[in-house]
């Protein structure tokens, strides 16, 4: 069942979520549920400008997103540092900031919060006790079924197929993906955030959901 007519805005997702490529399953489910669900994927890697200063291109994305995924469980030491990367948690604070003192527009903002593991953030950033954290333990299957149950809570009067219907989506598009990307002229691993996110809005136009 299509989501009812509305705003880019209503619709937009910011992913906000490590970009490595130990994480790239992860992410690759994300937006795939994302768009299967009927919302339009948005993240910084959507648009490579060397003249737009990073934090100005994330808070542009972030206005332009009523809805946010937030995964903070990248949370290791880089070898080189011997710190953590706390973008992500950077970012949650952006978009929480923007829905407590922005206009009327921005405070409509909703979010999910995911981590590895159930109460594990209380160790790295308890003030966001308060919020509802999902654990999606690394697992592709997991992850989708959060994501797809929190945006189909944000869909009054449509019913989304159900976590294991996607999954199973899923799968057959990520068998699908290496013909889809040869009949582009393009590698798999040569995939940039735009290239994926097309492949499967084309895919999901040919495989309509039930």
């Amino acid at each position: 069942m299509a989501a009812p007519a509305s705003s880019a805005y209503d619709e937009s997702v910011f992913i906000n979520c490590p970009f490595d490529p130990q994480y790239l399953k992860i992410f690759y489910a994300v937006v795939f549920a994302v768009i299967d669900c009927g919302f339009i994927a948005r993240c910084a890697l959507e648009k490579d400008d060397g003249g737009e200063v990073r934090v100005h291109k994330i808070l542009r994305i972030i206005r332009e997103c009523r809805v946010g995924i937030h995964d903070i469980s990248r949370t290791e030491i880089s070898a080189s540092s011997k710190l953590p990367r706390f973008n992500m948690p950077l970012e949650l604070g952006m978009f929480l900031g923007a829905k407590e003192y922005g206009n009327s527009r921005q405070s409509q903002k909703v979010c999910l919060v995911l981590d590895r593991d159930p109460y594990r953030y209380q160790k790295f950033i308890s003030d966001i006790g308060g919020q509802d954290i999902h654990a999606h333990g690394t697992k592709v299957e997991t992850v989708i079924k959060v994501v797809r149950n929190f945006l189909g809570s944000l869909q009054s009067g449509v019913i989304i197929p159900g976590p294991g219907v996607i999954h199973k989506r899923y799968l057959a598009f990520t068998a699908d993906l290496p013909a889809l990307c040869a009949g582009v002229g393009i590698k798999k691993a040569e995939l940039i955030f735009n290239d994926y996110r097309t492949l499967v809005q084309e895919w999901l136009k040919k495989n309509p959901r039930p």
